[in-house]
């Protein structure tokens, strides 16, 4: 197994750390964060609510399932690169009055009085976390800490979700999750202590060591654009197990669906010129999402989009 690089943030009360988080991005893409602030009652809740959803009975989940046109809630269908991936998850983030997931509204499981409160209290605290994290990668970037908060706005896309791996009989037939980047900005993933999740680091897969104090981040498709390459979105995946179930909760970092993003002013001059055209995020999110619910052929991806 390999350790990730560990960046103490020191609860982003200074920017000390933004070198060490500018050599985390470029060598790796991925890196796990200990003084984060978050409270540890918070963090055993959120772990504790996650099971007791996980064990409802299945009728219960599928009673709040995520379709087409609600993008919040369970569903155990899931299609990562049009494989299917062998878990369960449970999604939610803001009312969506507009823009390419409109109508979509969370969705609470009935008989977990506590399960709400602490997932919105989650799901408060990882936004927190991504927005003191990217201000250090905007920093790095040549811009201003706060050039980029204004891209997640009122409208932001961002959402929680909650993995569960259930046991597999022919772990080596099957993955958790298929080989894949995230299209987002960033994401925060809360872990339990069962290895399982790897990330590819020149050609190789190393499975990371699991780290009951850390959050784990990794940067998504919007940083290695608006990096204009200097970081890269790393390829990453979830083995199955025969031996233990796992569980994680990702929060995915998104921006406003009207945003469209392209390489940043300080990482572009005449000798480096922009490698990638601007991507509307809204339309990219929603080519995206049509592959989670079923085989569409080639997704779409940055690739598509270089200059």
């Amino acid at each position: 197994m390999t350790a990730l690089p560990v960046l103490d943030v020191a609860e982003f009360t200074s920017d000390d750390w933004y070198p060490a988080l500018d050599r985390a991005c470029a060598e790796w893409g991925c890196f796990q964060i200990v003084g984060h602030g978050i409270d540890a009652a918070l963090i055993n809740a959120t772990r504790d609510q996650m099971r007791q959803f996980f064990a409802l009975p299945r009728d219960a989940k599928l009673a709040i399932e995520r379709t087409g046109d609600n993008a919040w809630g369970y569903f155990d269908r899931e299609l990562t690169k049009n494989v299917r991936d062998w878990k369960e998850i449970f999604d939610f983030g803001p009312v969506a009055e507009d823009g390419p997931m409109a109508g979509s509204v969370p969705q609470w499981p009935p008989g977990l009085p506590e399960f709400r409160a602490v997932m919105e209290a989650f799901y408060g605290a990882a936004e927190r976390v991504a927005a003191g994290i990217l201000a250090g990668i905007s920093s790095n970037l040549g811009m201003a800490p706060d050039h980029l908060a204004d891209s997640f706005g009122a409208s932001h896309t961002s959402f929680l979700r909650l993995n569960y791996y259930p046991l597999c009989p022919q772990a080596g037939d099957h993955l958790g999750i298929s080989q894949h980047t995230d299209s987002g900005a960033l994401t925060v993933l809360l872990a339990d202590g069962q290895p399982g999740l790897q990330f590819s680091h020149r050609g190789e897969w190393h499975t990371v060591v699991p780290n009951p104090r850390a959050l784990t981040i990794n940067i998504g498709d919007i940083v290695q654009v608006w990096s204009n390459d200097r970081y890269t979105a790393p390829l990453h995946r979830v083995l199955a197990s025969a031996a233990a179930e796992r569980f994680s909760a990702p929060f995915f970092y998104n921006p406003d669906y009207r945003v469209d993003y392209a390489p940043l002013p300080g990482v572009v001059s005449k000798e480096s010129p922009a490698r990638y055209r601007a991507i509307n995020w809204g339309e990219f999110r929603a080519g995206r999402a049509a592959g989670d619910y079923a085989d569409v052929g080639e997704e779409i991806q940055i690739e598509h989009f270089r200059c």
